[in-house]
């Protein structure tokens, strides 16, 4: 697969959902970057806690909440990805906007649900 997910909020403790989606995307072939606070390693993929110029970032899911999300806009939109996740907690309709302003896919779904089903490669990047 060459599809590239970045974890936004990635977390060292094993019980944090976006510690579980990383094992889950890295399960299922997928490249994974993560970003969080602090710097360590998740089923082998290590945590930047600087914000790095990826390349080819398909998808970007988020597990920092509303309020933080906004020191992120200008780095997420930079990346270019083809679409943001916005997994439970983390919806924020003036992202939305901004994501779709910049033709970039706003999706509200759970990461580990749309690995659980097969659903998280079949997306419309038009919804």
């Amino acid at each position: 697969m060459s599809e590239t997910t970045l974890v936004l909020g990635a977390s060292l403790k094993p019980e944090r959902y976006s510690n579980i989606a990383i094992g889950k995307l890295v399960d299922n072939s997928l490249n994974v970057k993560a970003f969080g606070l602090k710097s360590g390693i998740v089923k082998g993929v290590d945590i930047d806690t600087e914000l790095k110029p990826y390349k080819n970032i398909d998808t970007v899911t988020l597990y920092v909440n509303p309020q933080r999300q906004k020191d992120y806009y200008s780095y997420i939109l930079n990346l270019n990805p083809k679409r943001v996740i916005f997994n439970p907690g983390t919806e924020n309709p003036e992202f939305y906007d901004l994501l779709i302003e910049n033709n970039i896919h706003a999706e509200v779904a759970c990461t580990l649900v749309l690995l659980a089903t097969n659903q998280y490669l079949n997306y419309s990047e038009n919804e």
